[in-house]
Parts: structure tokens; C-alpha cells; sequence
């Protein structure tokens, strides 16, 4: 794990994220997408409660990208965020050409809190972004920021 204490404010901001995804319902989800200078581009929690379970905040993040940034510019940026990104947003991650991902928590992490609340596994298995995009370099987890965040897992799931 490589996180420089100058990056530590974005996971910050992740977590804040989520705790704002928290208090309007939704599971407790940010991410932050950072250019290659350090400026902030984008930033966007789950938006999940719609219904619509793709609403996760790091796929937004690649689609927002695609949209708006050159190749390059994606390729020199970082995606910070809470958790570890979904099969599904890693699979965004690497088709746009994303740089770096810097997570606070893992999945094995969440799929460890989860269990012990008694929730359902998830339609789709949790795996490492390693796994589903192999050439990404991802950092992670954070141990300063961690339990934040799974506190707000636990203030979701035993409401």
C-alpha cells in the first residue's frame, strides 16, 4: 500500500461522501476522481435506493470521464473511494482507461462486516479489482479511515 499522507483529504472526502449517501438512504458509498494535477473532476456517492443497483459511484465516475476527458488525462487520474470498486466498476474503470484506484476499505473487508450483520451475499461475487482488471494499480485499504467506514456499513444494515 502506497497512500501518501497528501492523499489522505480525497479518502476523507470518500467517507464524507458516504455518509452523505448514508443520511439520504442510500448504502454509504463515495468516491472522489482526481486529475493527474490534483485537482478534484468529479465526485459522486451510491445513488442504489433508485432501484437501479448500477447507480454506484465509481461507475458514474468512469462514465463521467469517458465523456469529458482525453485518453491521456484519464490514464494520469486516480479514483478514490470508500470501498473497493465492484467487478462492475472495475470492468468501467479499465475499459475507459482510468489510472490508479486508492480505496479505503476492501472487498474482502466489506463482505466480512456484511456477514457477520447477517446480510445476503450479493447477486454478484465480491473480487479484487487485481482480479477483474489485472494492469490497474490499486492501493489499499487505509487503516486510518477503515473503521469509519465500517461504521457506516453498520448504521445501514441495522437500522
Amino acid at each position: 500500500m502506497v497512500v501518501k499522507d497528501e492523499e489522505l483529504p480525497y479518502l476523507r472526502r470518500c467517507v464524507e461522501l458516504a455518509a452523505e449517501a448514508l443520511e439520504a438512504g442510500d448504502e454509504p458509498f463515495g468516491s472522489v476522481l482526481v486529475g493527474g494535477d490534483g485537482a478534484v473532476l468529479a465526485e459522486d456517492h451510491n445513488r442504489v435506493a433508485s432501484g437501479d443497483r448500477t447507480r454506484h459511484p465509481e461507475f458514474e465516475l468512469a462514465r463521467w470521464s469517458a465523456a469529458r476527458l482525453t485518453p491521456e488525462e484519464r490514464a494520469a487520474a486516480t479514483v478514490y473511494t470508500s470501498g473497493e470498486h465492484c467487478p462492475m466498476c472495475a470492468a468501467a474503470h479499465a475499459w475507459v482507461g482510468l489510472g490508479r484506484i486508492v480505496y479505503a476499505a476492501s472487498s474482502e473487508q466489506l463482505v466480512e462486516w456484511l456477514g457477520q450483520l447477517g446480510v445476503p451475499a450479493a447477486p454478484v461475487r465480491a473480487l479484487p479489482v487485481r482480479e477483474v482488471a489485472p494492469d490497474v494499480v490499486v492501493d489499499g485499504p487505509v487503516p486510518e479511515l477503515t473503521e469509519q467506514v465500517h461504521a457506516l456499513h453498520r448504521r445501514f444494515h441495522e437500522r
